[in-house]
Formats: structure tokens, sequence, C-alpha cells
């Protein structure tokens, strides 16, 4: 793990959930990690675990050309190698245990990029864990990024990032939001970025403008 965005995820992923295997999705806080939503995704497990995107961030819906809220994790991925990297994403839920794929995006022009996903395991209730929180950063920025999109990544590598060390039981599972962030009455993650989203949608309706184009949470 390099990219300054996975080891601040990562991070912040390790400080919510305390010594629990994963924190519960109620406590990420969106204005905790603000300044790298734009690199940020949610995913959801289905029955047939086929790992779906229930949010996007900006950066990721601009590299890949399309808003991707809604599709499968497999729709980014060469047709050869989608069931790997879908495997990765459900075994990450399923063994309750973080992974980071190394990819490399491919343009129609022949241009490519490096990229580092992190995955980490989120638990919608103490005895569920059915979500993914994720990140997806270019391992070097480049000028042509976001103006010319990715038609798929390709999987280089994977790994567990560790194998889980024992916590001390006499540690509550999860810390208490109001020590980790003090905002009282603060919006999810999820529904933060919900709304962002349906603000844009609003006014893209009112100015006319091409949803195709146009992208919510770019950088300042």
């Amino acid at each position: 793990m390099r990219q300054k965005t996975s080891i601040d995820i990562f991070t912040y992923w390790e400080q919510i959930r305390g010594s629990a295997d994963a924190p519960l999705r109620n406590l990420i806080q969106p204005s905790a990690v603000s300044h790298i939503l734009p690199e940020l995704f949610i995913m959801e497990n289905t029955v047939d675990d086929n790992p779906r995107f229930r949010l996007a961030g900006t950066a990721i819906c601009n590299l890949m050309g399309r808003e991707i809220r809604g599709e499968d994790f497999a729709a980014l991925w060469a047709g050869s190698q989608q069931d790997d990297p879908v495997r990765i994403a459900a075994g990450v839920m399923r063994h309750v245990i973080p992974a980071a794929i190394h990819a490399t995006g491919y343009c129609i022009s022949g241009r490519s990029m490096t990229f580092e996903m992190i995955l980490m395991p989120v638990r919608s209730s103490s005895d569920i864990c059915d979500r993914l929180l994720g990140c997806l950063t270019p391992t070097v920025h480049s000028t042509w990024l976001g103006n010319e999109r990715l038609e798929f990544l390709a999987l280089d590598r994977s790994r567990l990032l560790y194998e889980r060390p024992a916590r001390l039981v006499a540690s509550p599972p999860h810390p208490d939001p109001t020590d980790l962030l003090p905002l009282q009455g603060s919006a999810s993650l999820g529904d933060w970025m919900r709304r962002k989203l349906n603000q844009a949608k609003n006014s893209r309706d009112r100015a006319g403008i091409d949803p195709g184009r146009d992208r919510i949470g770019r950088r300042p």
C-alpha cells in the first residue's frame, strides 16, 4: 500500500473498527474523509456473491467515463478476468479481511495506467458483513486521466493486507462514534454521497447538461 488515498482510508477504517473485525457502516462519517471522497466507493454483496456499486466517487466515474452506481463490480474488468476480482471482493466480505488489488487500466487509444485498489469489509449489522468500503487510485497522476476514459481494468496481482491479529476481548467491539468525530447529527457516508449525486442530477436537469459529461465532487 503506497498511495496516500489508500493509506488514509485504510487508517480511518482501522480507527473506526476498534477491536472488531470490521466497522459498522453507521460509524463511517463523510466529513472525516472528505479530502478523498472522489476516489472512494461503496459496494454491496448480492445473494449470488456478485458485488455491485451502491455509490462511487466522481474521480472513479470520470476514469470510467460513466456513472457506475448500480453496476456490477465485474463490469470494470476485462471480460476474461472478471471472475477473479469478483471472487476477491466477495471473499473480503465473507472472511472479513481487507485486500489490496493492483491493476492496469487501458484506454482505446492504447494508453494505460496502473492503479491501487483497497477493499475493506463493513458490517451492516453486528452479524452481517455485506458491504465494502474501497478506493481506486492511480499510481501516477497524469493530465489525460479523466479526459480519456478507461475501457477496462486488468488484474495484475492481489493480496490480503494482513492476517487479522487477535484483539483484546476486554476492549469494546466498536468505538463510540462520538469519540471518533464530535459532530451531532452528521450524515452517513452513503447518505452524504447520495445527496450530492441528487443535487448534481437536479442541476443538470435545470441546465440541460449531458449527464454523461458531468460529474460532481471534483477536487478543488
